[in-house]
């Protein structure tokens, strides 16, 4: 399979559980990995065949921006879902790192792995 891929999006959005962490934005950094067949867009070098990283990340962004959850697993479930929806994409992995939320750690955060066929058994 092949894969399309977003690093280091940086996102400042209101996340977390404290309400200390519900009166101001603090950053997000995402990355995501889109499984897909490239072939196509390869073959016609056409973008219609193709899928528009700038759409990807601004979807990710938007979803960030406006769901402000509590938790990182409920955005990256959101952001999973959502991007199925919206591209032709066989599967993706989604790692949201959240720095800062534990002193003297390098990150913390979680990644989630999808599959197109996930969210068909589940009717969602």
């Amino acid at each position: 399979m092949d894969k399309i891929f977003i690093r280091g999006l940086k996102v400042e959005t209101i996340i977390g559980i404290y309400d200390w962490e519900r009166t101001l934005k603090r950053p997000l950094v995402f990355d995501v990995e889109l499984g897909c067949d490239t072939r196509e867009a390869a073959s016609s070098d056409r973008m219609r065949d193709s899928i528009d990283y700038a759409a990807v990340g601004q979807t990710i962004r938007d979803i960030a921006v406006e769901l402000q959850p509590e938790l990182l697993e409920t955005l990256a479930e959101k952001i999973a879902r959502t991007l199925f929806e919206r591209f032709p994409v066989l599967s993706v992995r989604l790692t949201i790192d959240k720095p800062g939320a534990i002193p003297d750690v390098k990150g913390v955060g979680v990644e989630i792995d999808r599959r197109r066929e996930d969210y068909a058994v589940c009717g969602r």
